[in-house]
């Protein structure tokens, strides 16, 4: 009796496991088929003025995505900021920004967004040879790899009312957890096969490798000199670009446009 019972459970668990895929899909395709709350297409219409340049079927496809990251995702306060739907909406539409194109989950690994009112300090140990230095940075935004975002609200909204700008804290952190899916991020997402993987290298170094000459040389680049830290902040600065000024990153760095637009399978020069 007790074998029994001990495999009906041990099905009961396989069948578990085995039908979670097919429970999460059913879940998420009712969270997308809901109607759009009239109070969040309100505050889409005054915290993100980009959306409204989007087609019509893109606006149709961010909301319904913006629902699943909203019901998967728990946004917690730091330092005293509320979170309210403003904070919730203005932030899950930048995020799902770059989910438009290719399905590719909700960011699998992301549980959780911490959010402060501004820029916030962390506390970094730096490796100089053999010595340990304690280093302070005051941060907009981070991606850890344990599954969490963090961000400063004042950044988010300034960088959500001035899209031209090409600055967006949360296109650029987000970026980073696509980075980070594989569990580590060096500026090279998963993008395909070996041959898109070694081609995806090629182009970024390259483009890497004139963005360092460009700026040695005093010459303008509109991806600036964050970008030329490391290859991961070159990738999430060159998302930022994509998706705020898509003319003047195609103009600069042809290449890294066009391996942006294969990857996020959109092209924000049409929005316009």
């Amino acid at each position: 009796m007790a074998l029994i019972v001990l495999t009906l459970i041990a099905a009961f668990l396989c069948f578990w496991l085995i039908s979670q895929p097919w429970r999460q899909a059913r879940r998420r395709a009712r969270l997308r088929a809901r109607a759009f709350p009239a109070s969040w297409r309100a505050i889409l219409r005054r915290r993100v003025p980009q959306i409204a340049q989007l087609p019509s079927d893109l606006q149709l496809r961010l909301k319904r995505q913006m629902q699943v990251f909203l019901a998967e995702k728990q946004f917690i306060g730091c330092a005293g900021q509320a979170i309210t739907d403003e904070v919730r909406v203005t932030i899950a539409a930048l995020a799902c920004l770059p989910l438009l194109g290719r399905s590719r989950g909700y960011y699998p690994r992301l549980h959780s967004v911490l959010v402060y009112p501004g820029p916030f300090i962390v506390d970094r140990v730096r490796h100089q040879g053999p010595l340990q230095m304690q280093q302070r940075q005051v941060l907009s935004g981070e991606s850890w790899g344990e599954g969490q975002v963090v961000l400063s609200w004042e950044d988010v909204m300034r960088d959500a009312a001035l899209p031209e700008h090409g600055h967006n804290v949360v296109v650029h952190e987000f970026a980073h957890q696509l980075d980070q899916d594989k569990g580590f991020a060096n500026g090279a997402p998963w993008v395909g096969g070996r041959f898109d993987q070694a081609r995806w290298a090629q182009v970024m170094q390259q483009s890497f490798d004139l963005l360092r000459r460009r700026l040695e040389n005093g010459e303008p680049d509109p991806l600036g000199d964050y970008a030329s830290t490391e290859p991961a902040e070159f990738f999430a600065v060159a998302s930022e670009r994509f998706f705020g000024q898509p003319w003047a990153l195609a103009q600069a760095h042809p290449q890294v446009y066009a391996a942006l637009r294969r990857y996020y399978e959109i092209d924000p020069m049409m929005w316009s």
